[in-house]
């Protein structure tokens, strides 16, 4: 590691998600911090389906890098690789580091600027709001919650999810899952499990499932998984550190495995745990505080444990609704949704990135 002789130890942060925005507003003022994104804004990413039905909303939860990042450095590109001691974006830049950390979470496409996101946005609401029957492929967290968005704002709308598992919210518990559809059901959403769609197959509004049914929509929205955004990594000195899936293998400390300088944080880690924004939040905290330690002190070996989290799982169910899970006991009603539903934590992480909760 270079020795900067008093300077102010230069920290490059990969990834502009919930950990990577995180840890780069928690040490911008202790060392030279860059963050590389390939994106120009931050986004709220549990507030995303909020946005489709109201973009208004969006209006807090995206915002530039440079509001929450006013003494560190942005470079708007996607990273190509990473050395020993500097990462190279695909524009051409190359960065020194004394120490690094990989927050590329999951492979993000699409929309790139500010403008563009709430474009996008606009787009899904006049989409949503036109149409009397939306089709939904996914049944996980985000097909789930964006059916119930749906289905409490527009409630004469037909809504059907097509869900390839044989449960909807397959990491929570059956319980909990079974009232998820329950309520669901009530609010007249028809749900399809064991089944998948090609969206390429259909014709003038026709959807035809893997089990051979046929749904009426006059659209679509696609929420399965995205792929980990890990593949640029694929070639570079820390190919090896990347497990069969693709994450990256870090210690307790969350330093990549092998690595004394470069930190692992967010999805993109092979951590034993549900991939949630609260989890990746505490990630950054943990690895900020280890690496202001190894800033004073290259050698301390008395760093900060990070302990995988307990399994409780939130998921919102329009303005005022929830369903929560903590270890085998669920609830749903008003009661979570008081926790969750109604800001979605949009204040709450505006604060922790230093801004204001409201729009002044």
């Amino acid at each position: 590691m270079a020795d900067s002789g008093g300077e102010k130890k230069r920290v490059v942060v990969i990834g502009g998600g919930v950990a990577g925005s995180l840890i780069a507003r928690s040490l911008q003022d202790e060392a030279n911090v860059t963050l590389i994104d390939m994106k120009e804004y931050f986004e709220i990413p549990w507030a995303a389906l909020r946005s489709m039905c109201d973009p208004s909303f969006a209006k807090r939860a995206v915002f530039s890098h440079s509001e929450y990042l006013p003494r560190g450095n942005v470079i708007t590109s996607a990273a190509a690789n990473i050395t020993d001691t500097e990462v190279i974006t695909a524009k051409g830049d190359k960065v020194a580091y004394d120490f690094a950390v990989i927050a590329t979470g999951h492979s993000e496409t699409g929309a790139y600027t500010k403008d563009e996101k709430f474009s996008q946005y606009q787009t899904d609401h006049e989409k949503i709001k036109s149409a009397s029957s939306i089709l939904i492929i996914g049944g996980g967290q985000t097909g789930v919650e964006l059916a119930a968005e749906i289905a409490v704002d527009y409630p004469d709308k037909k809504v059907t999810i097509v869900h390839r598992g044989s449960m909807l919210l397959e990491f929570i518990g059956e319980s909990a899952s079974n009232k998820v559809v329950h309520w669901l059901k009530s609010r007249k959403v028809e749900i399809i499990l064991g089944q998948s769609v090609d969206v390429n197959t259909a014709k003038d509004g026709v959807y035809k499932t893997s089990g051979g049914q046929t749904i009426d929509a006059e659209c679509h929205f696609i929420c399965i998984g995205k792929p980990i955004g890990s593949g640029w990594l694929k070639e570079t000195v820390l190919k090896g550190s990347l497990d069969i899936h693709g994450r990256l293998m870090v210690d307790s400390n969350l330093k990549v495995k092998g690595r004394s300088n470069v930190f692992g944080i967010g999805d993109i880690t092979d951590i034993p745990e549900l991939k949630l924004g609260y989890l990746a939040q505490r990630h950054a905290g943990i690895a900020a505080k280890n690496i202001r330690l190894l800033m004073k002190n290259a050698n301390d070996n008395n760093l900060n444990v990070y302990k995988p989290a307990l399994p409780l799982s939130l998921i919102a169910l329009g303005k005022r609704e929830a369903v929560a899970q903590f270890y085998c006991l669920s609830c749903i009603g008003r009661l979570p949704g008081m926790i969750k539903s109604g800001d979605l934590f949009v204040g709450r992480t505006r604060k922790q990135l230093g801004l204001l909760s409201e729009l002044q």
